[in-house]
């Protein structure tokens, strides 16, 4: 079997993640653990899990569900690679100080856990991320469930990523989009 580049979470492909998973991370391997990536990834396949237990447990459409969870395994591939790096303007002229796309898009997916019935799906950055200080746009689009306003939640996390990631993000954000891109029928995204 060959291993294809994209398929790999840090130093590890999806599959053997998926085993340790399976395993309850147990024994403890300080390989995987260590490796930011792959424990992102672990992160996302876990949600993935509890979400397609939630999903089967409302007896969901079997053509929804397997359609849903083709997306979010498409969107761990997506999300948890590092990217691109974004420099971290500095003083210092000898300075090369730089955060990757992929943890900015981790911290995005972490402020979507934040609003009830929302997982985030993908986040994309435009605009000059390669400029320190520029000005970045910042695209997010989500899963939601029907249980509340989407427009509500999406505005919610909208402003959410607004105040967080600006705080913390190396550019600054000239705008944040968040678009519904799936609707969850009685479950948990």
């Amino acid at each position: 079997m060959t291993d294809d580049v994209d398929d790999r979470h840090g130093a590890f492909t999806l599959d053997e993640l998926s085993d340790y998973l399976d395993a309850d991370r147990t024994p403890v391997r300080a390989d995987i653990e260590g490796d930011p990536e792959a424990v992102a990834a672990l992160e996302r396949l876990q949600a993935l899990r509890v979400a397609s237990r939630d999903l089967l447990d409302t007896a969901a459409s079997v053509d929804g569900d397997e359609r849903w969870i083709s997306s979010v395994l498409a969107s761990i591939r997506t999300t948890a690679h590092a990217g691109r790096d974004i420099p971290v303007p500095d003083d210092d002229p000898a300075a090369h100080l730089v955060v990757t796309e992929g943890a900015l898009r981790g911290l995005v997916r972490t402020l979507g856990d934040d609003v009830p019935g929302v997982v985030v799906r993908r986040t994309r950055f435009s605009g000059d991320v390669g400029v320190p200080g520029g000005a970045v746009d910042v695209d997010v689009t989500i899963v939601a469930t029907l249980e509340a306003s989407m427009s509500d939640r999406a505005e919610a996390l909208r402003a959410h990523i607004t105040s967080v990631l600006g705080a913390h993000a190396p550019f600054r954000i000239r705008s944040v989009v968040v678009r519904v891109a799936d609707v969850v029928v009685g479950g948990t995204p």
